[in-house]
């Protein structure tokens, strides 16, 4: 539907005309098109999915039996970056993983089981979106993605977007997470913001996350993308930095 330089672009911001960033972070711009293309490509209803293979159903607290984590923060948003945090590859992309806020369950496809505090929509924000450059991404779509129009137009513009070898990313290119901040926090919901670092300076962006079927999912906004604008941030103050 779009040729590569058409989808070039398309994009906006500096980390975005990176083709590593871009892949495989999963950082993917919105297009604009039809919905009722759309529909038909997609096939998505919106109703409610079975449990993944491999899982438990979920139980009467609305979390999968083999989910644990540690909610003991409740509505209180974080001070600090979570000090019990490892770094993880998701191709060319290093994540934060973390025991207590997740994601516990990293064997297979989707990385998944977050705390249900701020703090875990913050590494749900993180790793959901890394995981969309992967070559399962659609898996990954599947399971962390709310339901609706806007994940089918993500789905749909995604599959435009030619794969590159992991062995042709650019290392150099790849842009980092370096810290990150709450912008809301509700049981069912929260925003996030993403502090990234590459070549041209600090950059910002936005995610939304909501808490369905016991664990955070990303309600892609109404073009199909997982994050907001990317911004220049030209002073980290009110982000939390990681200890990286």
């Amino acid at each position: 539907m779009f040729t590569r330089r058409q989808r070039q672009l398309e994009v906006s911001g500096p980390y975005w005309r990176q083709r590593g960033w871009q892949l495989s972070a999963g950082f993917l711009a919105g297009a604009v098109v039809l919905g009722g293309l759309v529909a038909l490509t997609s096939g998505g209803d919106g109703s409610a999915r079975a449990p993944a293979a491999g899982r438990e159903p979920v139980a009467a607290h609305g979390r999968p039996g083999d989910c644990r984590t540690d909610d003991s923060a409740g509505d209180a948003r974080p001070e600090a970056a979570p000090k019990d945090v490892t770094w993880r590859m998701i191709g060319a992309v290093r994540v934060p993983v973390s025991p207590t806020a997740g994601p516990v369950r990293t064997q297979g496809t989707p990385w998944w089981c977050f705390a249900h505090t701020a703090t875990g929509a913050v590494m749900a924000a993180h790793v959901i979106t890394s995981q969309m450059g992967m070559a399962d991404w659609e898996t990954v779509a599947e399971r962390q993605l709310v339901p609706g129009l806007a994940r089918d137009m993500f789905v749909f513009t995604r599959r435009t977007i030619e794969d590159a070898p992991s062995e042709e990313v650019d290392q150099a290119s790849v842009a980092s997470y370096v810290g990150f901040s709450v912008r809301s926090y509700a049981k069912s919901a929260a925003s996030v913001n993403l502090l990234m670092r590459g070549s041209d300076g600090f950059t910002g962006t936005t995610v939304n996350l909501r808490w369905e079927e016991g664990d955070w999912k990303i309600l892609p906004f109404g073009d199909g993308s997982l994050y907001s604008t990317l911004s220049p941030v030209q002073n980290t103050n009110g982000y939390l930095l990681w200890e990286t």
